[in-house]
Parts: C-alpha cells; structure tokens; sequence
C-alpha cells in the first residue's frame, strides 16, 4: 500500500512539474525584459532547480530505504576474539643418552673371562670381564707377607722406644719401612683392579666387542658397548638470533618420524657458547623412554616456543591489503544499520609474529571488530555494504 501511494504521489509531482515547466518555458520565450531582468530570473530558476533537485534525492534515498533496493556490497566479516598464540621454530635435532658408553681395558693383556652376553640386562657395579694379571696376584700376596714382618718389626722396635730403649733412628727406620710396604701393597691391589671391568652404571649390554683370548692394549681395544636407555634427551643447535627467546623451560614439542612419535617437553639446558663456525648455540630438552624403542643417534624434529601471547588478535593473511606505500590495512564494519547494513572503513595495522595462515595484529584493531573476510578486494573506505551471515 505504501508503495502504490509513493508511486501517484511521485507520478502527479512529475505531470505538476511538467505543467510547471510548460508555464516556465512560455515565460522566457515570451518575455522581452532588459537584460537585467532575465538575469534575475534566471538566478531564481536556478535556485527552483537547486531545491528540486535537493528534495528529489532525498525523495530518493527514503524510496530505496522503504524499497529495499538500496544498493550494497555484500561481504561476510570474522569477528576478532583473543586467542592463546604460540609462535615455534622447528629444527633438526639428535636423540641421545649419557649412559651410552664403550668400556676400554686400563691394564693391558689377554681377556680371560667374559662373565655377561648380549643384550642382557646388569646392576651397577656387576663384574663384566677379567683380563689376565699377569702374576700380579702373586706379587700381590708376596708383598702382604712383607708387610707383616715390616709391621711386626716396627710394633717391636716402637714398644723398645716408648721404653726408652734403642735409638731414635731404629724407630724411624722401622716406621719408613712400614709405610713404604703398605703404600706397595695399595698399589698393587689397585694395578690388580684394573685386570676386572665393572659394570659404570646399570643398563644393557649392547654390544660385546673383544673375543675371549684377544690381547688388550690399555684404552685403545673396546671390550664391549654398555646403554642405559632410561633418561633420553634430544640436542640441537639453534641460530644465535634466537637466543634471548628461548632460554631454560621454554615449552618445546619432539617429533620422531620413524617412530611416528610426538611428546611435549620443555628446554632444560642451554649453551653457553656460540658455534664460531655456524653461529649456533646448543640446546636440550628430556624425552620419555617407556618402551625402550628410541634409541640414541636417531633423527628427530625439535619444536621450541619463542613467542607466546595468551591474548593474541589472530587475522588470515587473506584479509590484509596494502597500500602503494606498502602499509597494511584491512576493512572493519562499523555504523551497523537495519537488514545488516554496515559502512567499511578502512584501518591500518601492525603485523606481528605468524604461524600457518594467520597473522597477529598488535595495532590497528580491538577485541569484537569485524573484518572484512570475503568481498573486501571490491570496496572502499566509507562504502556501504551488507553483510552475509556464515
């Protein structure tokens, strides 16, 4: 109904207005005033025209709002919440072990015995091996009875001076001796010592290297390959131009994809010196071992936190344009109307760190904008627009 009255009312204005100007047109041609008196005129049609004018534009607008066929660019917009944002560097990395270890012999001669096999599993402190003495035992108990009759000699002759009794050199004689013969005893039960190989630390046996009967030479000939597979860790080196973000308990992420293994860690060491050759400084984080299927040397992949924002204002890349001087920008719907009817202005903003398709903004927006997503490469600041729900 109300568009059939705007629709007479606006078709008599225009029959009025046709008449009007018929009468108008009939004047001019038929007046034959001074010149002064048709400029008059003419300055009084030309501000009838004005207004017209003016009154037949904002007969327009109020028709296109009743009508709905205002034109508008439709666009669809996100919505900016805060977000936790984690910004990682990933590197290669080496999985390792401390209690990886090849026991060498520190007496040289034949391996006699081999006490453990392969694969099997000892305390610390276990016997492993034993490697010909080469008569050190002999020497050794030879040397004990020595130091008995030294030991005797020295009681006699101290309880001789605590009496009085016989000079003082006798007594320090006596006592030298005595001192001597145990230091010799000591050392040779230590020589002897070096003939057994222990067991450093409690793990497996991975590996027995030297043969029963070979000839050992004092730290160059393995005997065998000892591993403790409970505390692993993973090492890297990263670039120096990361050294002020990642320090001790930066949160880290280890990927093994031979295993196809992922486990959260943390960085509890990091170097103190930086690689001349590469610019690099070491780091490393402990994995978990529960069943025993990583290994050392295997290759990882080493995620490190260097930025975290707990409140990040997260943006695609897709919606950020730049100007000719290479400022970035992106569209934020403001002025809400009815029907979803907004106006796009544009903003300039601030890149921050990135990770995958989204960038943080740290200048240019708040919490709860909108921004323009799907439509923005047509519009312009201040243009009007409607917006499409997702």
């Amino acid at each position: 109904m109300k568009k059939t009255i705007i629709s007479l009312s606006f078709s008599f204005l225009l029959v009025a207005c046709g008449q009007e100007t018929e009468k108008v047109v009939s004047s001019i041609t038929s007046n034959k005033g001074t010149l002064d008196e048709l400029q008059i005129q003419k300055a009084n049609y030309t501000l009838q025209i004005k207004g017209l004018t003016l009154a037949l534009d904002s007969l327009n607008q109020k028709l296109e709002k009743i009508s709905g066929s205002q034109k508008r660019v439709l666009v669809t917009a996100l919505e900016i919440k805060p977000q936790i944002f984690n910004h990682t560097i990933e590197i290669q990395a080496n999985i390792k072990t401390r209690k990886n270890l090849q026991l060498f012999p520190e007496f040289g001669g034949r391996l006699n015995q081999i006490l453990v096999k392969e694969g099997q599993e000892v305390k610390k402190g276990t016997l492993l091996a034993v490697i010909d003495g080469a008569g050190l035992q002999d020497q050794l108990d030879q040397m004990k009875l020595q130091l008995e009759l030294v030991k005797t000699t020295f009681e006699r002759t101290q309880r001789l001076w605590d009496q009085k009794i016989g000079s003082e050199m006798m007594y320090l004689e006596a006592k030298t001796r005595f001192k001597s013969q145990q230091k010799q005893v000591a050392q040779m039960r230590n020589q002897l010592s070096k003939t057994k190989i222990y067991a450093p630390f409690s793990g497996v046996i991975d590996e027995i290297i030297a043969r029963k009967g070979s000839t050992l030479a004092p730290g160059m000939t393995p005997i065998m390959r000892i591993v403790n597979l409970d505390n692993m860790y993973v090492e890297s080196d990263v670039p120096e131009n990361y050294l002020a973000n990642i320090t001790k308990g930066s949160l880290a992420k280890v990927s093994i994809p031979v295993l196809n293994v992922t486990q959260n860690t943390v960085v509890r060491q990091t170097g103190n010196f930086i690689q001349p050759n590469n610019r690099t400084f070491r780091v490393e984080a402990p994995i978990k071992n529960p069943t025993g299927m990583i290994k050392p040397n295997l290759n990882a992949r080493l995620s490190i936190v260097d930025y975290s924002n707990l409140e990040a204002l997260m943006i695609p890349f897709r919606v950020i344009r730049k100007n000719a001087k290479g400022n970035s920008f992106v569209f934020i719907l403001t002025g809400q109307e009815e029907n979803n009817g907004y106006i796009a202005e544009q903003r300039f903003v601030t890149l921050g760190m990135s990770k995958d398709e989204l960038v943080e903004i740290t200048k240019g927006v708040n919490t709860e904008d909108l921004i323009v997503d799907e439509g923005v490469s047509l519009l312009v600041t201040g243009q009007k627009v409607k917006r499409i729900e997702q």
